[in-house]
């Protein structure tokens, strides 16, 4: 991998995304962190700047499209027709979302240990679906949890036996991962657009607004599952925390792995259809 080169702006940019996003989860939900109970509104605006910050580092490091993200390199492949921009960008951002996970944990490993709730722990490296209340409504016996047991913005709200299947249904998380990425693909496509901006934007103007657009998503879309809307970002990271030596880790939740992977592919594809029907680009 020549630095300077795609790969290599593909690989700093993934591991700067998933180091300072999912670090804003590590710093929101693992216990002793200054940052412990900060939130929702937290963590989707730490995931609006990483994605600026990944941006801005794989364009400075070779990566003039910056992509760092599977879904959005298969939107520009079903645009163009270009097929050959799958392999030399996806396996890079892979690469780079392991090593960002990989830093998160060295960065917060002693709150790790510090973290009771395996739920919590999964939740800093990679996406789960919500959990209804209606769908689980407590017995009348039993005991209420106290207030501030769980910090709030926790993405799952309670840990689950291993290989347990996740209780909400997976075709609804599905269409919630599809929509939020076909939002997200058709917003790249927008900023970009001559329609906004027919001599381009200035230089540092895009990576600013598709991190607002990331935010905004989230604060919008992300409930349902958690936002990954984008392949690399989940995958790579759960395979993180099934190979590290988390303290106290619990399953890695593979049987949901499918839809944060596979519903976000979906959706760049629909967002391709989209962006040609309306003459978006």
């Amino acid at each position: 991998m020549a630095m300077g080169s795609v790969p290599a702006g593909e690989f700093l940019g993934a591991a700067v995304l998933v180091y300072l996003g999912n670090g804003g989860v590590a710093a929101t939900l693992l216990k002793g962190s200054k940052a412990e109970g900060a939130g929702w509104l937290a963590i989707t605006a730490a995931w609006g700047f990483a994605v600026v910050c990944g941006v801005l580092t794989a364009q400075a490091a070779g990566s003039p499209e910056a992509h760092i993200n599977p879904a959005i390199t298969l939107f520009a492949a079903a645009r163009s027709g270009n097929w050959s921009l799958l392999p030399l960008y996806v396996p890079a951002q892979f690469l780079g979302a392991f090593a960002g996970a990989a830093l998160v944990w060295l960065t917060y490993r002693p709150f790790y240990a510090a973290t009771p709730d395996p739920a919590l722990k999964l939740a800093t490296f990679c996406t789960s679906p919500a959990e209804p209340a209606a769908d689980n409504p407590p017995a009348d016996d039993a005991p209420t949890p106290p207030t501030g047991a769980r910090p709030s913005g926790a993405r799952s709200s309670r840990a689950k036996p291993s290989g347990a299947k996740p209780s909400g249904a997976s075709a609804s998380a599905w269409l919630a991962e599809m929509l939020a990425t076909c939002m997200l693909a058709l917003l790249v496509a927008v900023i970009g657009s001559q329609g906004v901006s027919a001599a381009g934007l200035p230089h540092g103007l895009g990576p600013l607004l598709v991190g607002l657009a990331v935010w905004a998503i989230g604060l919008s879309l992300g409930g349902p599952t958690g936002y990954a809307i984008n392949p690399a970002r989940d995958l790579a990271p759960r395979l993180a925390h099934a190979l590290l030596p988390v303290a106290g880790k619990g399953d890695s939740g593979w049987r949901y792995a499918a839809v944060p992977t596979l519903a976000p592919l979906a959706g760049a594809l629909l967002a391709a259809g989209l962006t040609r029907s309306f003459g978006i680009g």
